[in-house]
Order: C-alpha cells, then structure tokens, then sequence
C-alpha cells in the first residue's frame, strides 16, 4: 500500500512537472513567435544603438538583444532573411524604440544614415605636408585650416605608441609631419578635423608593416628617421626607378660626412610647408634653420613632407651605388644625371640646371 502511494505521488510529480515545463515551453513558443510575427507597435523607451561597418545580420541582433531591443537573435535574423530587409541594413547609428516590432526597427536600419554618409573623397597626394593638407581641407570645405592644426597638436604618443619615435624636444613644426599617410579618404558630415587625423595616422600604422620596421631596424633607424629621409626623397623624386638612386645618395653623402645640400630642405621652412618657390637664390641658401642641409651637417630635423610607400621602401631598400651627386637634366619629366665625383657632376651642370 506505502508503495503504491509513493508511486502516485511519484506520477503527480512527474505531471506537474511536465504541467510546468510545457507551459514554459508553450509561452516561450508564443513569445517567439509573437516577436517573429508582430507587426503591433507600443510605446517604449528610446534607445540609440551604433551599428559597425560591415556587421552580419547575426551581429545586428546580438546589438539589438545587448540594448534590451528584443528577446530572441534567432527569430529577429530569421525575419530578416524572409524580409524585403534582406541585405539592406545599413551601418551607422539610429534610435530604435523598445515595443517596436522588428520589422519596424528592420525598416529604420536599412535608411542610410546620412550623417554616416560618405559626401566627398579628399586626395591627399604623394609629397603634401601638414599645412598643405591644412590648406586643402579648407578649400574643399571639410573644416578649417586652424582645426586641423589644432587637431594635429592635439595628438600625442599615448595615442599612436610610434610617435615615441619622435625626438622628445625636436625643433620641428610638427611632430606628426611626415605620418599623416598619403591616399583618398572618404568625408561624411560627421567627419571632424581629429577624425580625419586619426585616420591618416592609421593608414600610417597599416602601411608601415612590421616586416618595414625590420627593416628600419636593420639600418638601426626608428620610423621618424626613416620617414626624414624618405620625405626628402619624395621632395626629390619623380621618377620611379630613381627614388633608390637618390636614397643611396642620401647616404652615401651622410657616410662621407658631406653636406646633404637638398634644396627642399630650405624650401620647406622658408615657404612654411608650402614650397610655392620654385627655385632657391645664392642667399637662400644660407637661410637659418635647422632643417637647412647647405648649413646643418646630417638630417635636417625632421621630415619635409608626407612621404607615400613607395619612398619610405625607397628609404629602406636603396640602390647600392657610390653616387655623391645628382643634377636634373629634364624638368618636365623630373629625369636626373648621377655622379661620383664633382668634377663628372660639374661637367653635367647646364646654366639653367641646379646640381646635388
């Protein structure tokens, strides 16, 4: 008899348990289909939620569920998939509301953000230096000449570890000249002076690989001194094939403990970053500052420009020769004669043409 009690209790457990869990099982089937379904819409708390560039569907509903948006990912990517949404969710931030149904928030995701959206492209060619880049983002209406700088000398190296190749103390005009890496860059309405920065500090940090850094290494110079001396190649340069040419001029003449004499390095501090001089007088060349090669032995202080990735390879990678100089003998095509001794340099010297 105490066994078959025990038995019967046994079972009317076991039912209410099964009560209990088809229950749970049933309202969580309708809670899912219900968000599945839903096409009512409560009032509810606004929330703003960001969604990343490139985010999956599955992504999207996880930053849904995060903020409290909607209960099951599943049923949400589902929707989505048999939606005329598919594919259509845009990147950006917006306000959602919580008692929306998701076809709603769908409907809402998939409107570009047009704060998010990309108005115009700003080049920034090979060569360009901070205050022409400044200059630039003026003229094309992006922001200010002043923000920009501002901008510029807001940036420290806690924010990119590679600054702390930078000299503490260097007499330069930027820190950051000679990082700001060269390319298009796409400008939303949202795009400020330090954004625009930022990225050109990480197109930097992207381009200038680890196996370059190795390289740098190698020769036993950081990135500031590579990127001196490939700003002066850039300044230098037009042609390809001679960026090594004039690398190994670089250091040929820095090896022989001979002035570098490189025009630009006067061009620079004296047009401000410019270079709207075409050419130098015999005065100019004694023009003070440390970034005067006629006058200062080694370097200049720091970079001249913004060097693109094909002069900081040039730096890294020169062409072994024993040239000491170089003369342009086409200003069109930017084409130069090299030498290795003066005498031969001087006999290519025209009296239009300016020697190295």
């Amino acid at each position: 008899m105490v066994k078959l009690v025990k038995i019967l209790i046994g079972l009317a457990a076991a039912f209410l348990l099964f009560v209990v869990v088809n229950d749970y099982v049933q309202d969580y089937r309708n809670a899912y289909d219900e968000e599945y379904t839903s096409t009512y819409s409560a009032p509810g708390e606004e929330v703003s939620i960001e969604i990343p560039e490139d985010s999956s569907a599955k992504e999207v509903a996880e930053i849904l569920h995060k903020n409290g948006l909607i209960r099951f990912e599943r049923a949400f990517v589902k929707r989505l998939q048999e939606s005329k949404f598919r594919g259509k969710l845009q990147a950006g931030t917006f306000t959602l509301r919580k008692g929306m149904n998701t076809l709603e928030m769908m409907e809402i995701m998939s409107k570009e953000d047009e704060n998010s959206k990309v108005v115009k492209q700003l080049v920034i060619p090979e060569g360009y230096t901070i205050d022409m880049i400044a200059d630039k983002c003026q003229e094309e209406g992006i922001c200010s000449r002043a923000d920009f700088i501002n901008a510029i000398k807001s940036v420290t190296s806690n924010d990119f570890k590679y600054l702390d190749d930078v000299p503490s103390g260097a007499n330069v005009r930027y820190k950051l000249e000679g990082y700001m890496f060269p390319a298009t860059y796409d400008i939303t309405k949202n795009t400020k002076a330090i954004d625009l920065v930022n990225m050109m500090l990480n197109a930097f940090n992207l381009y200038y690989t680890d196996e370059l850094n190795s390289l740098a290494l190698e020769r036993g110079m950081n990135s500031f001194e590579v990127l001196t001396v490939a700003s002066m190649i850039e300044r230098e340069a037009k042609i390809d094939t001679e960026r090594p040419k004039i690398a190994s001029v670089i250091y040929n003449r820095i090896n022989a403990e001979m002035l570098l004499q490189i025009d630009s390095t006067i061009l620079y501090p004296m047009t401000e970053g410019r270079y709207d001089i075409p050419k130098l007088s015999t005065d100019d060349l004694a023009y003070s500052s440390p970034y005067n090669t006629y006058v200062s032995s080694g370097y200049p202080v720091g970079p001249i420009c913004n060097p693109g990735l094909a002069c900081i390879k040039a730096a890294l990678e020169p062409e072994e020769t024993n040239f000491l100089y170089y003369h342009i003998v086409d200003e069109e095509k930017g084409e130069h004669v090299f030498s290795e001794t003066y005498e031969e340099h001087e006999s290519t010297i025209t009296d239009d043409g300016d020697g190295q």
